[in-house]
């Protein structure tokens, strides 16, 4: 499952590095440390709270098919259900234990294999724990035989389970389709299931639903007759699936238009769109039947389905679902317009079609046993996809983009004390949505990127190979797969990866070197980084960590690599000369911060103006520095001083993260009454690659160029650089009126900027722009942007405009979000609004993640210790269970703020002052 991003400036950072701090300095910072830790543990905000009670099904009835049919009422929004499942009874039982949640069971019965039918005599349902106990009136004796249940249901409207979603049809008319969202424990909502991953099985489904309507599941349509009650009703049968696990079924019932091909393995790909707008899914038509071949050859594995649906669904909370088979997506993670979609929004969905087709072999073919192990699953489809982009699109430099949007999003996160390890013991199904975060899907991308370089491709490849061929059609954990590269490598990957999967965080490298001769001696040292400064317990963990070692002499390549596998190491680097620069963690590929003696920082900045460095290594640099000074560990001020050095950057990922960094010390600094300064400093730094950009584009450029572009005008424009706001007011009424309209890459900076600094006549001409919207790119990118506005009264107009018939309930989030990281006001607004809208949004979103996001949007960039009981007394009293650990680590958050802001505001304010009075040259 692909999780829809958050606008990336909204999603991101919040991490550390620098010179070694003096003895008493340390001790100084440690005792901080210390102060603002008691200071959670005051809150409560340290440890997370008990976990609720829960017990797996017992393992005495298993299935080992399901013949399910439905029948969805597209009318009353309700559904009739028959199950016929072919059952194992392992040991003598009077009950059969099921998951089963918002279902009502009409009958049930069991008929042992070549006996008479046994019917239940009672239905218990435990709501809480979402089973049901079947109990029978004589014993079930072990043998196989059949479960049959007749039961109904109702398509909820909660974007889970098998629910409604709304569209509207070319003509105007509002209708419904009925589709599924299983992942992670939502089968059981549509229909009575051992809802297990572990449990397999395979699946014979059959729809009866309207002749005119599109109706799809996991597998192809073998059988379409007409019903006997209805003459304009049809039952559609679908072949019978491999074994599989409940949380990977689909089928949906709706109106689409589709465009189909075939891979070159055969192999039929369909991509399902809204009616009319076939065209928009030959995009993705494209990458999917490209990224067939490229997994089949990469795992030496071919694709075990006949075919593959990819389907745009217009209200969907994930941003996408791999269903086997039948992949549902978001429209704006699927759909792209040749004229109105922007190059970030092409490659989202090269990214997206990615990461879902990896899981048709990694997590469809070999399931993980349990949720613990969820992060083996989404951890390695959000690193493989990167590599298929790459394979498809070179031209997107996917792998420094991952450093930005992955590796550096992880890190902000694990440096938490609420955060936790990869692999995370989960009982209770509302315990699951939790760990669908960045540490699951990001860190463990990142621990696998750092793996596959420790390996080698081939080797990596061999593994993968083994872990496919010997789990095919059954379930595995993580020491299965370590098992399996261990044995294609040779080398030691359970120790290593034990390291980096069960304990949460990652280390800090100390690293000072020494000149002996010829030879570079470097002393080096780890300990566990911490965003509230330097690690002070007793006991500090350790990290085997595979470290590479770069030289100017050869800056794109390791002249040595070690596995750090001690707190201490000394290295020599022979024949390094003494003016050549030393750097580790090429690529910044291993998951580690890096803290440079001052000598070998000094020696590194230089490769930043002159572009020595390679584009992903400055960019980790820096991103290491802003981290260090977040920490307390360095001074904000020695960032922004290399933050300069970067005025000959032509690499948009690299200006992305600075981009990120200094959106996060301008929300800070918000809380002071020197923001304009800071705005100052923006325009200073991306002035001079905004003019060398200008607005249009020039022959030969590309994507990279057109994203850069964007980045850079809309920095410029939200801080009110001249020159940028007029000319984005003059493109704007331009296309407002028809006369020129903005190409899709502008629109983002061009939206944003007019909003920042306009007036309620703006605010409404975009929303007229979004009800005028086709698109849901279009709608989206408004929806974005809306919160940039700074009156008071027009943020409560956006505010009541997010819960709105206008907004899908998906993208209500995104909508608040934006009004809370647009402005001090517009945060303390949005924040009483959830307050103030809390029971609508919890029941909109309950156990979703998107109430995760949602709380996390709002209430993060606060940067007042007292803000943090607020938040933490709100969900005391107005409980989400599913957020709890969200809610922890944003009041943790608001804490490491309130503390940057009283260490670092003064001397930045100072410094900025100075720089006023005596320009920097560039």
């Amino acid at each position: 499952m692909w999780l829809a991003a958050a606008a990336p400036s909204l999603a991101r950072r919040l991490l550390f590095l620098g010179p070694p701090p003096p003895p008493l300095l340390l001790l100084l910072l440690s005792r901080s440390s210390r102060r603002r830790r008691r200071r959670l543990h005051s809150l409560g905000l340290a440890a997370m709270p008990e976990k609720r009670p829960f017990e797996r099904l017992p393992a005495d009835v298993s299935p080992i098919n399901y013949s399910l049919c439905l029948k969805p009422d597209l009318l009353d929004f309700t559904f009739e259900g028959k199950l016929e499942a072919a059952a194992q009874v392992r040991q003598a039982t009077n009950q059969i234990v099921m998951n089963c949640a918002d279902i009502d069971i009409i009958t049930a019965s069991y008929v042992p294999e070549g006996d008479e039918e046994i019917h239940a005599t009672g239905f218990n349902y435990q709501n809480e724990d979402e089973k049901v106990t079947l109990s029978f009136p004589s014993t079930l004796q072990p043998g196989t035989g059949t479960l049959k249940i007749d039961f109904v249901g109702e398509l909820n409207d909660k974007m889970k389970g098998f629910y409604r979603s709304k569209y509207t049809t070319p003509s105007g008319e509002v209708r419904y389709a009925a589709v599924t969202q299983f992942e992670a424990t939502d089968a059981r909502r549509a229909f009575p299931c051992w809802d297990e991953p572990a449990i397999k099985a395979t699946f014979d489904i059959s729809l009866v639903v309207p002749k005119d309507r599109v109706a799809l599941s996991n597998m192809n349509v073998i059988d379409r007759k007409p019903y006997p009650d209805d003459e304009n009703v049809v039952e559609v049968k679908f072949a019978r699936t491999p074994v599989m696990s409940t949380y990977l079924v689909a089928f949906v019932v709706g109106e689409y238009d589709f465009v189909e091909t075939r891979s070159k393995d055969g192999v039929c790909v369909r991509v399902y769109t809204p009616v009319g707008k076939a065209e928009q899914g030959k995009f993705a038509l494209e990458v999917a039947a490209k990224t067939l071949p490229f997994y089949k050859d990469y795992f030496n594995v071919p694709y075990p389905l006949p075919k593959i649906d990819l389907i745009a669904i217009a209200d969907f909370a994930a941003g996408a679902m791999e269903n086997w088979g039948l992949v549902t997506y978001r429209e704006t993670a699927l759909l792209i317009d040749s004229k109105n979609s922007c190059s970030s929004s092409r490659q989202w969905v090269a990214l997206v079609v990615g990461h879902e087709l990896a899981h048709q072999w990694f997590g469809n073919l070999v399931t993980m046993e349990w949720w613990t192990h969820l992060w083996l699953n989404e951890g390695f489809a959000s690193w493989i996809e990167y590599l298929c982009v790459d394979h498809c699109f070179p031209e997107y430099d996917i792998w420094t983009q991952f450093v930005s949007a992955d590796y550096t999003r992880a890190q902000e996160l694990d440096a938490l004390d609420n955060s936790h390890p990869i692999e995370v013991s989960v009982g209770h199904p509302s315990e699951v949505d939790e760990i669908f975060d960045a540490i699951s899907y990001s860190k463990g991308a990142s621990v696998i990127r750092m793996l596959h370089d420790y390996i080698g491709d081939t080797d990596f490849k061999k593994g993968m190979n083994m872990y496919l061929t010997k789990f095919q059609q059954k379930n595995a954990a993580t020491e299965d797969l370590w098992e399996c590269l261990e044995g294609a490598s040779g080398k030691p990957i359970a120790a290593v990866m034990n390291t980096w999967t069960k304990q949460m965080g990652f280390p800090l490298i100390y690293v000072e070197a020494e000149q002996v001769e010829n030879d570079r001696l470097l002393k080096l040292s780890q300990r566990k980084f911490c965003a509230s400064g330097p690690y002070v317990g007793e006991d500090c963990p350790q990290w085997m960590v595979p470290i590479t070692i770069s030289t100017s002499e050869d800056p794109n390549h390791a002249k040595l690599k070690i596995l750090m596998d001690k707190p201490e190491m000394d290295v020599v680097l022979k024949n390094v000369k003494p003016d050549q620069w030393v750097k580790l963690n090429l690529g910044t590929v291993g998951f580690y911060r890096t803290q440079y003696s001052s000598a070998m920082l000094e020696s590194l900045l230089p490769g930043i103006r002159d572009l020595s460095l390679p584009p992903v290594d400055r960019l980790g640099l820096q991103n290491d520095l802003f981290s260090l000074a977040r920490a307390g560990i360095i001074s904000t001020v020695e960032v922004l001083k290399v933050m300069e050095a970067f005025v000959n950057e032509p690499n948009y990922t690299v200006w992305s993260d600075l981009s990120c960094n200094l959106g996060i010390l301008s929300t800070l600094l918000s809380h002071t009454d020197f923001y304009e300064e800071i705005q100052e400093f923006v325009k200073d730094v991306f002035s001079p690659i905004g003019e060398r950009l200008g607005w249009d584009p020039k022959p030969g450029e590309g994507h990279l160029d057109a994203l850069l572009r964007g980045l850079v005008l809309g920095k410029l424009g939200k801080a009110g650089h001249k020159a940028t706001l007029e000319e984005a007011r003059r493109r704007f009424k331009d296309h407002v009126e028809g006369k020129q309209i903005l190409s899709a890459d502008l629109r983002s900076p061009v939206y944003l900027t007019v909003l920042k600094h306009g007036d309620g006549t703006t605010l409404d001409i975009m929303i007229k722009l979004h009800k005028q919207a086709d698109m849901q790119e279009e709608k989206n990118r408004i929806e974005r942007v809306l919160g940039a506005t700074l009156s008071p009264e027009l943020i409560q107009k956006v505010l009541t405009f997010a819960l709105s018939e206008e907004v899908r309930p998906q993208d209500t989030v995104s909508v608040i979000g934006g009004v809370a990281g647009g402005s001090k006001h517009g945060r303390k607004a949005a924040w009483k609004f959830i307050k103030d809208n809390w029971e609508e949004l919890y029941n909109r979103y309950q156990g979703g993640f998107l109430i995760s996001r949602l709380i996390k949007l709002s209430v993060e960039g606060f940067a007042v210790d007292k803000m943090a009981g607020e938040v933490k007394a709100f969900f005391e009293s107005h409980p989400a269970p599913s957020a709890e650990r969200t809610i922890q680590q944003c009041c943790e958050n608001i804490l490491l703020n309130a503390a940057w802001l009283k260490r670092d505001a003064e001397s930045i304010h100072q410094y900025l002052l100075q720089r006023k009075a005596s320009p920097p040259t560039v």
